[in-house]
Protein backbone atom coordinates (compact mmCIF):
# COMPACT_ATOMS: atom_id res chain seq x y z
CA UNK A 1 0.00 0.00 0.00
CA UNK A 2 1.96 3.11 -1.16
CA UNK A 3 -0.52 5.67 0.76
CA UNK A 4 -3.74 6.42 2.81
CA UNK A 5 -7.45 6.67 1.85
CA UNK A 6 -9.00 10.39 1.73
CA UNK A 7 -10.47 11.74 4.99
CA UNK A 8 -14.11 11.35 3.15
CA UNK A 9 -13.09 7.34 2.55
CA UNK A 10 -12.44 7.67 6.14
CA UNK A 11 -15.77 9.38 6.83
CA UNK A 12 -17.66 7.13 4.69
CA UNK A 13 -15.96 3.81 6.20
CA UNK A 14 -16.05 4.76 9.78
CA UNK A 15 -16.95 8.35 11.37
CA UNK A 16 -20.01 9.63 9.19
CA UNK A 17 -21.16 5.22 8.82
CA UNK A 18 -24.16 4.67 11.12
CA UNK A 19 -25.98 1.46 11.78
CA UNK A 20 -29.17 2.04 9.91
CA UNK A 21 -32.56 0.64 11.25
CA UNK A 22 -35.04 2.09 8.61
CA UNK A 23 -34.53 1.77 4.85
CA UNK A 24 -35.32 4.33 1.73
CA UNK A 25 -37.53 2.48 -0.91
CA UNK A 26 -34.65 1.41 -3.67
CA UNK A 27 -33.65 -1.91 -4.00
CA UNK A 28 -30.36 -2.80 -4.27
CA UNK A 29 -29.04 -4.85 -7.06
CA UNK A 30 -27.66 -8.00 -8.07
CA UNK A 31 -25.25 -6.68 -9.88
CA UNK A 32 -24.69 -4.33 -6.61
CA UNK A 33 -24.70 -7.76 -4.31
CA UNK A 34 -21.97 -9.66 -6.83
CA UNK A 35 -19.64 -6.19 -6.74
CA UNK A 36 -20.08 -6.98 -2.54
CA UNK A 37 -19.08 -10.06 -2.11
CA UNK A 38 -16.17 -9.92 -4.84
CA UNK A 39 -14.68 -7.07 -2.33
CA UNK A 40 -15.24 -9.12 0.65
CA UNK A 41 -13.76 -12.29 -0.62
CA UNK A 42 -10.35 -10.36 -0.64
CA UNK A 43 -10.40 -10.16 2.89
CA UNK A 44 -7.61 -11.83 4.72
CA UNK A 45 -8.45 -14.97 6.55
CA UNK A 46 -6.57 -18.06 8.73
CA UNK A 47 -4.87 -19.84 6.05
CA UNK A 48 -7.42 -18.20 3.04
CA UNK A 49 -9.95 -20.21 4.54
CA UNK A 50 -12.92 -18.32 3.81
CA UNK A 51 -15.13 -20.10 5.72
CA UNK A 52 -18.13 -17.46 5.43
CA UNK A 53 -20.95 -18.17 3.93
CA UNK A 54 -23.78 -15.31 2.78
CA UNK A 55 -27.45 -15.50 2.08
CA UNK A 56 -28.97 -12.64 0.88
CA UNK A 57 -32.51 -12.44 1.33
CA UNK A 58 -33.94 -10.16 -1.07
CA UNK A 59 -37.35 -11.25 -1.85
CA UNK A 60 -40.63 -11.11 -0.14
CA UNK A 61 -41.15 -14.72 0.13
CA UNK A 62 -37.33 -15.20 1.03
CA UNK A 63 -38.25 -12.04 4.10
CA UNK A 64 -41.21 -14.62 5.25
CA UNK A 65 -38.89 -17.36 5.58
CA UNK A 66 -36.83 -15.02 8.17
CA UNK A 67 -39.51 -13.35 9.98
CA UNK A 68 -40.00 -16.29 12.28
CA UNK A 69 -37.26 -16.12 13.68
CA UNK A 70 -36.92 -12.59 14.54
CA UNK A 71 -36.67 -11.00 17.70
CA UNK A 72 -39.72 -8.59 18.10
CA UNK A 73 -37.10 -5.47 18.36
CA UNK A 74 -35.65 -6.23 14.74
CA UNK A 75 -38.83 -7.21 12.74
CA UNK A 76 -39.40 -3.38 11.78
CA UNK A 77 -35.89 -2.92 10.80
CA UNK A 78 -35.63 -5.72 8.88
CA UNK A 79 -38.58 -6.66 6.81
CA UNK A 80 -38.85 -3.68 4.59
CA UNK A 81 -35.29 -3.63 4.23
CA UNK A 82 -34.03 -4.11 0.66
CA UNK A 83 -31.38 -6.73 1.65
CA UNK A 84 -30.94 -8.86 4.79
CA UNK A 85 -27.67 -10.55 4.93
CA UNK A 86 -27.31 -13.95 6.61
CA UNK A 87 -24.03 -14.26 7.86
CA UNK A 88 -23.06 -17.62 8.33
CA UNK A 89 -19.86 -20.23 8.39
CA UNK A 90 -19.56 -23.68 7.22
CA UNK A 91 -18.02 -25.95 9.43
CA UNK A 92 -16.62 -27.79 6.18
CA UNK A 93 -14.35 -24.98 5.14
CA UNK A 94 -11.39 -26.89 5.36
CA UNK A 95 -12.65 -29.01 1.94
CA UNK A 96 -12.43 -25.87 -0.01
CA UNK A 97 -8.62 -25.87 1.39
CA UNK A 98 -7.07 -27.83 -1.63
CA UNK A 99 -7.88 -24.88 -4.25
CA UNK A 100 -8.03 -22.27 -1.25
CA UNK A 101 -4.49 -23.02 -0.18
CA UNK A 102 -3.04 -24.82 -2.66
CA UNK A 103 0.75 -24.47 -1.92
CA UNK A 104 -0.02 -26.59 0.79
CA UNK A 105 -1.84 -29.59 0.36
CA UNK A 106 -1.62 -30.49 3.86
CA UNK A 107 -3.55 -27.85 5.38
CA UNK A 108 -6.85 -29.75 5.44
CA UNK A 109 -5.16 -31.21 8.34
CA UNK A 110 -4.77 -28.48 10.55
CA UNK A 111 -8.34 -28.00 11.48
CA UNK A 112 -9.02 -31.67 11.98
CA UNK A 113 -9.86 -31.34 15.47
CA UNK A 114 -13.35 -30.36 16.08
CA UNK A 115 -12.66 -27.34 18.28
CA UNK A 116 -10.28 -26.02 15.93
CA UNK A 117 -12.70 -26.25 13.17
CA UNK A 118 -15.03 -24.86 15.40
CA UNK A 119 -13.25 -21.58 16.82
CA UNK A 120 -11.36 -21.14 12.66
CA UNK A 121 -14.91 -21.32 11.37
CA UNK A 122 -16.51 -18.78 14.05
CA UNK A 123 -13.54 -16.38 14.11
CA UNK A 124 -12.95 -16.12 10.75
CA UNK A 125 -16.67 -16.31 9.25
CA UNK A 126 -17.40 -13.33 12.01
CA UNK A 127 -13.95 -11.57 10.50
CA UNK A 128 -15.72 -12.05 6.86
CA UNK A 129 -18.94 -10.39 8.25
CA UNK A 130 -17.20 -7.27 9.47
CA UNK A 131 -15.56 -7.18 6.26
CA UNK A 132 -18.89 -7.40 4.45
CA UNK A 133 -20.39 -4.24 6.29
CA UNK A 134 -17.56 -2.27 5.43
CA UNK A 135 -17.32 -2.96 1.61
CA UNK A 136 -21.13 -2.51 1.67
CA UNK A 137 -20.15 1.07 2.64
CA UNK A 138 -17.33 1.25 0.18
CA UNK A 139 -20.01 0.80 -2.26
CA UNK A 140 -22.33 3.68 -0.88
CA UNK A 141 -24.40 1.09 0.80
CA UNK A 142 -25.80 1.26 4.42
CA UNK A 143 -25.59 -1.36 6.91
CA UNK A 144 -27.36 -2.68 9.97
CA UNK A 145 -26.17 -5.50 11.78
CA UNK A 146 -27.39 -6.95 14.00
CA UNK A 147 -27.96 -10.57 16.69
CA UNK A 148 -31.84 -10.40 18.10
CA UNK A 149 -32.66 -13.97 16.45
CA UNK A 150 -33.22 -17.74 16.49
CA UNK A 151 -29.82 -19.31 15.08
CA UNK A 152 -31.49 -22.69 15.02
CA UNK A 153 -34.49 -21.46 13.17
CA UNK A 154 -32.76 -20.25 10.56
CA UNK A 155 -30.26 -22.63 10.49
CA UNK A 156 -33.06 -25.33 9.83
CA UNK A 157 -34.65 -22.88 7.35
CA UNK A 158 -31.97 -21.69 5.17
CA UNK A 159 -29.08 -24.38 5.43
CA UNK A 160 -30.77 -27.86 6.33
CA UNK A 161 -28.78 -30.46 5.43
CA UNK A 162 -25.46 -28.95 5.59
CA UNK A 163 -22.99 -28.07 8.11
CA UNK A 164 -23.44 -24.00 8.05
CA UNK A 165 -24.36 -22.21 11.03
CA UNK A 166 -25.68 -18.67 11.03
CA UNK A 167 -23.56 -15.81 13.20
CA UNK A 168 -25.77 -12.32 12.55
CA UNK A 169 -27.90 -10.45 10.17
CA UNK A 170 -26.55 -7.55 7.94
CA UNK A 171 -29.37 -5.63 6.83
CA UNK A 172 -28.28 -3.76 3.60
CA UNK A 173 -29.62 -0.54 1.71
CA UNK A 174 -30.22 3.38 1.40
CA UNK A 175 -30.58 4.13 4.64
CA UNK A 176 -33.28 6.35 5.87
CA UNK A 177 -32.14 9.30 8.51
CA UNK A 178 -35.21 9.55 10.14
CA UNK A 179 -34.63 6.80 11.76
CA UNK A 180 -31.04 6.90 13.33
CA UNK A 181 -30.37 6.94 16.98
CA UNK A 182 -28.32 10.17 18.27
CA UNK A 183 -24.52 8.81 18.03
CA UNK A 184 -23.17 6.66 21.01
CA UNK A 185 -19.35 7.45 22.36
CA UNK A 186 -16.76 5.23 21.86
CA UNK A 187 -14.20 4.42 24.57
CA UNK A 188 -10.75 7.07 24.38
CA UNK A 189 -7.64 5.26 23.22
CA UNK A 190 -6.78 5.62 26.84
CA UNK A 191 -9.44 2.80 28.11
CA UNK A 192 -9.26 0.68 24.97
CA UNK A 193 -6.03 0.54 24.04
CA UNK A 194 -2.23 -0.70 25.88
CA UNK A 195 0.52 -0.12 23.86
CA UNK A 196 3.16 -3.11 25.10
Amino acid sequence: MSSAVTDAALDQLFRSARTHNAWADKPVSEATLRALYDLVKWGPTSANASPARFVFVTTQAGKERLKPALSGGNLAKTMPAPVTAIVAHDLDFAEKLPFLFPHDQTAKTWFAAPEVEQATAFRNGTLQGAYLILAARALGLDAGPMSGFDNARVDAEFFAGTRIKSNFLVNLGYGDPAGLFPRSPRLPFEEAVTIA
